[in-house]
């Protein structure tokens, strides 16, 4: 974890009083995270994904800033997960059969371009459907494959996803997430308190998530 870059926390300034526990100390005005207080709420975190991957149980990983996405696309391709690297949709989880009538009309209209059953239209009307596309599959495409309700919710920074989060409470949907300083740590079932701003730190405990969920 240290070697990771997950000790660091943001300033004084930023912290949510939630954190407060977890602050080890202050270098050059960056608070410190105890990583032994971490390593605990890690190990709880990773029990329940392990839990999780022994029913073969469907996630959907979220993380949409530009540290995480690399992180998540990888995990999510690992376990063969859906995942949101781009903006949350609103109404994903609490608008979800409005949510997968889209992601079916992606589907269909892929395979009637695949399948060279769009030439039937115009140039123009073509064009329109390709770009339809193309905003269906930014939109949709990581949750192609998400069928139903996920058993829970993996998010890299809880306060950028708040929309994810409190969707996931209103339909009582366990979420994990990868929590900074100034996350609040009781909007979430198992916080992993440490630095969710750098790709290698997050790239760490997302390959632990992946680790606990293949082991099971």
């Amino acid at each position: 974890m240290f070697k990771a870059g997950a000790h660091f926390a943001f300033s004084k300034s930023r912290r949510h009083p939630t954190a407060a526990p977890f602050i080890f100390g202050v270098k050059n005005k960056v608070e410190i995270f105890d990583l032994e207080k971490t390593q605990i709420v890690l190990e709880k975190a990773l029990a329940f994904i392990s839990a999780l991957g022994k029913d073969k149980k469907p996630i959907l990983i979220v993380g949409g800033k530009s540290e995480a996405r690399k992180a998540v696309v990888e995990a999510a391709t690992a376990l063969n997960m859906p995942f949101v690297d781009k903006r949350w949709i609103g109404g994903t989880l609490t608008n979800f059969p409005e949510i997968r009538r889209r992601v079916e009309k992606l589907e269909k209209l892929t395979v009637e371009r695949e399948k060279g059953e769009l030439v039937k239209y115009t140039k123009k009307e073509r064009l329109l459907i390709d770009r339809e596309i193309s905003n269906l599959e930014y939109m949709f495409s990581g949750i192609v494959s998400l069928k139903g309700m996920p058993a829970a919710l993996i998010v890299v920074d809880p306060k950028k996803e708040a929309i994810a989060v409190k969707e996931a409470q209103d339909k009582g949907i366990p979420v994990i997430a990868i929590s900074g300083s100034d996350c609040n740590l009781k909007e979430v079932t198992y916080p992993i308190v440490g630095n969710d701003a750098s790709q290698a730190s997050i790239a760490f405990f997302m390959s632990e998530i992946v680790k606990a969920y293949k082991a099971a």
